[in-house]
């Protein structure tokens, strides 16, 4: 529940983690109330497109950097057409945008959309807190729905948890839709999305494909109607062990031996399909600066990342799956986390991270270019 507010600088506001945590500051954006789960974002830039990402829906979302707000908002780095975080925290918000492209304030924003934020706590304890503790519910509450600390307490702690959430038909299209490729069309794919976010098919139309989005509820039948030449599954929120629909769809695809690519959930859904776990972190991955090691190269990546979820799989080993001989191509260089697959007799590969990332790093672009490659061998 929000209420829409200016001047809610000055209006009261706290919030409160499940285990008791308690931070007090001042209202940022809509005054009211919102729950989520909250975790922490180390990019130092890229706010805008982080807030229009699908898959931060159901999470309230720490900012590290201290200022934030200083480019104010433009109508061009949306990823979506909304808003999907939960709730925004910030430290020390700007007070007036300095950019030629700025429209509005990010307060403004917030508040126009709805987004309960706070402002002018101590965002990096709360992140120390975070990482010692884990990703964990938290509420915002500001104007009329501040009560009692018990009192909002217990609300946090009735708030749906993250595992076990299954999400993505939540965010994604319900209609299907068309990017067309930029320039000389060379490809089709069929784009699964789970959750996409708008620069990924502009990745891709770059290279000139022509790029059918279709729902997550799209079935093997859908993504061939289009006649694809490779299939495309995106990032999105929720618990991996909830998308039993897409791991079939995939499954589909998998048996068909098309070119096949993944992104973030969609690199989940590929180690679910071959056979492999997934599992919750701790505290997860998001920001713009994360190291990773592409191991068919040896090249060390800084990548940026949003997922909380993670694929179980051996690192130094070749598994046999149901689709033949898989392996860990990509993984993360902070904590050995799965970042990456392959298929050695199947032309398919995800990777957890971002390559499309509109606000860089852009060391990871190349992936695009290893899905045409794989197209173009199928196709010859």
């Amino acid at each position: 529940m929000t209420t829409s507010t200016r001047g809610a600088a000055k209006t009261p506001a706290v919030l409160v983690l499940e285990d008791g945590r308690i931070f007090r500051g001042r209202a940022y954006g809509a005054v009211g109330e919102t729950f989520g789960e909250a975790v922490f974002s180390t990019g130092m830039t890229g706010y805008q497109e982080t807030l229009t990402d699908p898959s931060y829906h159901r999470q309230v979302v720490v900012m590290t950097a201290p200022h934030v707000g200083n480019t104010g908002v433009n109508d061009e780095d949306m990823e979506s057409k909304k808003i999907w975080v939960s709730g925004y925290v910030v430290r020390d918000p700007a007070r007036v945008p300095s950019s030629w492209r700025s429209r509005r304030t990010l307060d403004e924003e917030l508040d126009a959309q709805g987004v309960v934020g706070i402002s002018g706590i101590d965002t990096r304890a709360l992140t120390r807190h975070l990482r010692e503790r884990g990703a964990m519910r938290v509420g915002i509450f500001s104007g009329g729905a501040v009560q009692d600390d018990a009192a909002l307490l217990a609300r946090v702690q009735e708030a749906p948890q993250m595992k076990g959430a299954n999400l993505s038909a939540e965010v994604a299209t319900t209609e299907p839709y068309v990017v067309p490729a930029i320039g000389e069309k060379k490809f089709t794919v069929a784009a699964v999305d789970l959750g996409i976010k708008g620069m990924t098919p502009h990745r891709m139309a770059e290279r000139g494909i022509e790029v059918h989005v279709l729902p997550a509820t799209a079935t093997v039948e859908d993504v061939y109607a289009v006649n694809p030449d490779g299939v495309f599954f995106s990032n999105g929120p929720g618990d991996p062990a909830t998308a039993d629909h897409p791991v079939s769809v995939m499954r589909g695809v998998l048996e068909r031996g098309t070119p096949l690519f993944g992104i973030c959930f969609g690199n989940q859904i590929l180690g679910r399909a071959l056979g492999f776990g997934t599992f919750k972190l701790k505290y997860g991955h998001r920001g713009i600066n994360q190291p990773v090691q592409d191991r068919t190269t040896g090249k060390v990546e800084v990548t940026a990342h949003n997922h909380g979820f993670a694929v179980d799989a051996p690192l130094d080993q070749v598994s046999e799956t149901p689709f033949g001989r898989a392996e860990v191509s990509h993984v993360c260089l902070n904590d050995n986390v799965v970042e990456g697959l392959r298929l050695l007799d199947r032309p398919a590969f995800s990777v957890q991270y971002h390559p499309e990332a509109a606000a860089g790093p852009h060391d990871a672009a190349y992936l695009f270019d290893r899905f045409v490659s794989l197209m173009e061998g199928q196709r010859a």
